[in-house]
C-alpha cells in the first residue's frame, strides 16, 4: 500500500479482464514515479488478472462484484488529490496523462490555498471518447457521446471520470447499484458544480456496438437511459440490459 500523498489515484475495476489490463496498466507504469499511484480493485477474477495486477500495481484489493463497489473500494485505499476512475480496457494517451497531471498540480495550490478566487473548479470532470474502430460511423458516435455529455454534465464510465478525494468522500462517493452509477454520481456532483469536459480523448473499446449491432446498441443505451429518469431501479435496468445482450 503506497502510504505517501500522492498526485493521483487511478482506480481501475477488474473483472476477467487480464488482457486489457496489461495493457492499460504497462501505459502508465511511468506515472508512478510521478506521484501518481494504481489501484487495482478484483470483483471476482477467475483469469490471469490479479497476477497482472501484482506485477503492475500498486495497491491491489478485492470487493463484491460491481463496479460501484468496487470502484468505493478503491477510492476508500486512495492517497491522490484526484481520484481517476478507468475501466480495464481503456487507452490512455501521453496528452490525456499531462492534462490530468496539470490538472493535479492546479488541485495541488486549491488544497495549499492558492488560486482561492477558482475555488473548486476542477474537482470534477471526465475526458471525451474515441472508439478504437477505424469505420467513420464510429466518429459519429463518439462526437455525440461527447456532445450529449457537454449538454447534460453527465458522463459514462468510459469517459474516464476524475473527481477531487475530498468531493467524492463529501458526496459518499458511488451509489450501491447495479447498473447507471455513473450517471447517478454525475447527476449528484452536477449539483456541486460543472464539470470540467476534457477534449483529450481517452480510448474506448468498440466491442459493445460491433457484437451487438451499431443500431440496437444505441437504441438500447438510450431507452435505458430514458427508462432511469424515468424512475426505474437499476436492479431492473441491469435485468433488461443482459437479458438484451444474451438475445
Amino acid at each position: 500500500m503506497v502510504s505517501r500523498q500522492c498526485a493521483v489515484s487511478i482506480v481501475v475495476p477488474v473483472l476477467n479482464d487480464a488482457a486489457p489490463l496489461k495493457r492499460l496498466l504497462s501505459s502508465l507504469q511511468g506515472m508512478r514515479n510521478a506521484l501518481w499511484e494504481i489501484i487495482v480493485v478484483d470483483g471476482g477474477s477467475t483469469d490471469e488478472s490479479m497476477a497482472v495486477a501484482e506485477r503492475f500495481a500498486d495497491t491491489i484489493l478485492t470487493a463484491a462484484t460491481g463496479r460501484a463497489q468496487q470502484m468505493n473500494a478503491g477510492a476508500a485505499q486512495a492517497n491522490g488529490d484526484i481520484v481517476w476512475f478507468v475501466h480495464a480496457d481503456a487507452n490512455v494517451s501521453a496528452d490525456l496523462l499531462s492534462a490530468l497531471t496539470r490538472l493535479s498540480a492546479e488541485q495541488e495550490n486549491v488544497r495549499h490555498g492558492n488560486f482561492r478566487q477558482r475555488g473548486e473548479l476542477f474537482c470534477w470532470g471526465r475526458c471525451d471518447v474515441r472508439l478504437d474502430h477505424s469505420a467513420t460511423i464510429f466518429r459519429l458516435i463518439e462526437t455525440l457521446m461527447n456532445w450529449r455529455s457537454r449538454r447534460t454534465a453527465i458522463a459514462t464510465g468510459d469517459q474516464g471520470i476524475f473527481v477531487s478525494r475530498a468531493l467524492f468522500a463529501r458526496i459518499n462517493g458511488y451509489a450501491n447499484i447495479p447498473l447507471m452509477e455513473d450517471v447517478e454520481l454525475c447527476s449528484r456532483l452536477r449539483k456541486e458544480m460543472a464539470p470540467l469536459c476534457l477534449r483529450n480523448q481517452i480510448g474506448v473499446s468498440s466491442r459493445r456496438w460491433t457484437e451487438h449491432g451499431i443500431g440496437k446498441t444505441i437504441v438500447l443505451m438510450w431507452w435505458l437511459r430514458l427508462l432511469y429518469f424515468l424512475g426505474v431501479s437499476a436492479a431492473r435496468l441491469h435485468g433488461y440490459y443482459y437479458s438484451s445482450h444474451n438475445k
